[in-house]
């Protein structure tokens, strides 16, 4: 049992959570601006504050537990037909063969990618992300984007209200001993800002040109896109249309029809 808690990412979600609420009340403790506000009656800060933390974690389970969009065993999808007829709709001139996935046989939709982590196939697979303990596809990836953009801001706030409460004193060992954990607090926080800021940034520029992170790495070596140019992405459909695609359409995209259609009329 313990060894499936930790195989789960019990492990890393626990560490997540404590971590969050450690240094939440590390900063309600200390002679912050928030202490300050309650001490004051002035709750609305303070709630506030509690609200993005409370929507940080809740974001953060739901992209941690959420499909990602494994590929479903092929019994599971009998009513769709034989993998003949569905290699049959797309023309072989103009789109890669479908393959079959060398680890669960499973035939892949164009953009999925065997996980060696989950052990699943994932459709339009972006990375395996240690820290939520799951891939990102096709089903999480806008609401990870979203529990980022949550987490920054609730790591920039928390900054704020770190240095707001770093107190002056006669000699440098005490000024360490009144501030020590605000301090430390301030360190887990500053790195956390800065690798949320670089993957945010990332993310929202990969999402913009419609490419994966797998896809950005590894383009020399993926079939369908080796051969098409360094600038070229049969994906591309503008950066409005990429943004608007990704974060208002709830579908499944059938990613063959796009890459034959764009490899037949190039923009």
């Amino acid at each position: 049992m313990v060894q499936n808690m930790f195989r789960t990412g019990f492990l890393v979600r626990a560490t997540h959570t404590l971590l969050t609420w450690v240094i939440t009340l590390t900063l309600f403790l200390h002679n912050t601006d928030l202490r300050k506000c309650e001490e004051q009656g002035e709750l609305l800060l303070p709630v506030l504050f509690c609200l993005v933390v409370v929507l940080s974690v809740l974001l953060y389970f739901a992209v941690s537990l959420m499909d990602p969009g494994f590929v479903l065993t092929e019994a599971a999808k009998g009513v769709q037909g034989s993998n003949e007829e569905m290699e049959s709709m797309i023309p072989q001139s103009a789109t890669p063969r479908l393959r079959r996935c060398g680890y669960c046989l499973l035939q892949q939709p164009m953009r999925a990618k065997h996980c060696q982590t989950c052990k699943r196939c994932v459709r339009r697979f972006d990375h395996h992300c240690p820290w939520i303990e799951n891939c990102v596809g096709e089903r999480n990836h806008r609401w990870f984007i979203v529990y980022l953009l949550v987490q920054l801001l609730a790591l920039l706030w928390a900054l704020h209200i770190a240095l707001s409460g770093i107190s002056p004193s006669v000699s440098w060992e005490l000024w360490f001993r009144a501030n020590g954990f605000l301090l430390a607090a301030l360190g887990v926080v500053g790195v956390f800002s800065v690798v949320v800021v670089l993957l945010l940034g990332c993310h929202l520029y990969l999402v913009s040109v419609n490419c994966t992170t797998w896809e950005f790495m590894s383009r020399h070596r993926i079939s369908y896109l080796k051969n098409c140019g360094d600038e070229e992405n049969p994906f591309d459909r503008g950066v409005f249309c990429n943004l608007w695609n990704f974060f208002c359409i709830c579908r499944t995209v059938m990613w063959e029809k796009m890459y034959q259609r764009n490899i037949w009329n190039p923009v």
